[in-house]
């Protein structure tokens, strides 16, 4: 496995939520931070909560979460971080220990959620020995339950697939929030494992929503904008390594609109500080933003459409990704079958909570 840690604070708050829409909102969750291998726990026990206080709303799910136990891959990653408290927020319990990346020293980091104001201390274990990591997996499946230990992965474009392939093979249920790697190798091999999991490129659930809107959009209308040349920018962090999963999803779409040559090599990516508060982002949103415009233009340049998608932060894209985890818990007790899921799926099944 390859891993690229960041020095991100566990402590840093989240920036407010900002949105600007021509049209439809489309974007992608910014989140790439490591890859995980090794860590070790003593043996560990879970006690039962009972009547536990887990936020409700019309969306919420039957299924009775109170034993599942969630590992977020990815801390002191911002985007995983912020994964973390979202879980906390809905009424989920942290792992005590997490995996991080090999050149991050080992320490106990305290997770906070500011609103709720519950917290967790979770001990971060830097990647060494692969021995290790199963070990201390399997000590938490027998502390847990079965099918009671699930995973959240915001690590590195790099580890998609070897990550995948070890929760697979260590039997954990998982939700993909990071982006990048080869996504149809990884869901071909998570088919192939009866790998129950949550692929998405985008864990926000109101651009889930429209992003599945243009598709449909473009299967009623297919050439509805031919002879329209299609141009995509989008700007994230510069710790983002990968193009937006997302931008590339919605290219597919907008080329089933249109006859464009356009290709997901031509999406111009933007990373660098002066160049994207040049395209808008403010400078509290530096650090953590996705900024996406996409434009249909006519070829005599008398006519353009423009659909824009600006978000500040992470939490709108955190939130979807513990509603997926709950979601996953929830299929797992009903089916016990592995399957594939995506976030249209989450969506459909009504397992989005209001923010």
């Amino acid at each position: 496995m390859m891993y690229k840690p960041s020095s991100s604070s566990i402590h840093k708050k989240m920036k407010g939520l900002s949105y600007s829409a021509s049209l439809l909102l489309l974007t992608l969750a910014s989140s790439a931070l490591f890859e995980v291998a090794a860590f070790v726990t003593p043996a560990i026990s879970f006690p039962k909560r009972h009547g536990a206080g887990i936020a409700t709303s019309a969306l919420e799910m039957s299924a009775d979460l109170s034993d599942v136990r969630v590992m977020v891959n990815g801390m002191p990653g911002p985007m995983a971080t912020a994964a973390a408290e979202a879980c906390l927020r809905k009424g989920l319990d942290l792992t005590p220990v997490a995996m991080t990346g090999p050149e991050i020293p080992a320490s106990t980091i305290t997770v906070a959620d500011s609103v709720t104001g519950k917290s967790a201390n979770v001990r971060l274990i830097p990647a060494s020995q692969e021995a290790e990591i199963e070990a201390s997996v399997e000590g938490l499946q027998a502390a847990c339950g079965p099918n009671n230990l699930l995973v959240i992965d915001f690590t590195h474009p790099k580890a998609v697939n070897s990550n995948g392939k070890f929760y697979a093979k260590m039997g954990l249920p998982f939700v993909m929030g990071t982006t990048g790697g080869d996504r149809d190798q990884l869901i071909q091999d998570m088919e192939e494992a009866n790998q129950c999991c949550v692929i998405a490129p985008n864990m926000a659930k109101q651009i889930v929503a429209l992003q599945a809107g243009l598709e449909d959009l473009a299967k009623k209308f297919p050439g509805a904008f031919s002879g329209y040349k299609i141009d995509v920018r989008e700007s994230h962090q510069k710790t983002k390594a990968d193009t937006s999963g997302t931008a590339k999803a919605i290219v597919a779409s907008l080329k089933e609109l249109s006859d464009d040559d356009f290709e997901v090599g031509d999406i111009e990516k933007i990373r660098d500080d002066e160049e994207s508060k040049a395209f808008g982002v403010p400078e509290e949103g530096l650090g953590g933003h996705a900024f996406h415009t996409y434009t249909f233009t006519s070829a005599d340049g008398t006519v353009q459409f423009a659909l824009q998608h600006n978000v500040v932060g992470r939490t709108v894209y955190a939130e979807g990704t513990a509603d997926a985890v709950k979601f996953l818990a929830s299929k797992i007790r009903e089916d016990g079958e592995g399957k594939v899921y995506n976030m249209i799926d989450v969506l459909e099944a009504g397992a989005l909570e209001k923010a």
